[in-house]
Formats: structure tokens, sequence, C-alpha cells
């Protein structure tokens, strides 16, 4: 979608097929820190609702991802079916049961602490 625009001025652009397409860099990061609803201790996880948008993606792309989970099951413990985001790409798990989620914390108009000068 981006070939022909001002964001691709300068981009490497390749024609498959007779189609023009811009090329980008692949996603790519040190750490992921990512939210899911289940996980076990080999690093196995599934996801409720929005969260499954981005973050499979983000623990592919990480070197390093660790994981706040809901709930830590036992291996075996998840349907491999209902598994999203295989143990292989994820290298810590922490359950948190009640996390404060974000949506309350900004409605309450919670502020973060500056960090100290």
């Amino acid at each position: 979608t981006g070939f022909g625009t001002d964001l691709a001025k300068g981009k490497p652009v390749e024609v498959f097929e007779g189609r023009s397409y811009v090329q980008e860099r692949w996603l790519k990061a040190d750490y992921a820190l990512v939210k899911a609803h289940l996980g076990d201790r080999l690093g196995n996880l599934t996801y409720r609702m929005a969260a499954r948008n981005f973050n499979p993606l983000m623990c592919m792309a990480a070197a390093r991802t660790i994981a706040q989970v809901s709930r830590i099951v036992e291996p075996g413990g998840i349907d491999p079916e209902a598994v999203i985001t295989p143990g292989i790409f994820v290298q810590g798990v922490v359950a948190v049961p009640n996390p404060a989620q974000e949506e309350d914390l900004n409605r309450a108009n919670a502020v973060y602490p500056e960090p100290a000068a």
C-alpha cells in the first residue's frame, strides 16, 4: 500500500507478478514484555481478545520474551490446539493473578512517579 507514496521514497522496491511492493525491514527487538491469559512453565501461551493481535508477533521478533500471565498451568494443561505462541519463543513466564487493568488505572487518573533526577 505504500508504493508510490511519500513514505516509500528512498526505500527499495521489488516487483512480483507485475506489481510493485516496497521492501521494509523486519520487526526486531531485544526484549518483548507481553501479557497473556494462560501459560505453562515451558512458555506456551494463550491470549484473550486484542492481546492476540500483536503479542505473538512480538514474541517471535524479540531475542528474549517475558510473559505476564494470569495463571501458570502444568505442561500439558493447555490444549495444543489452543496454544498461540509456542514456548520456543518465550524465555520467562511470571504469574500475576489479578493484574491492575490499564483502563481502570486511566479512569482513576493514576499517575506514574517521575524518575529521580
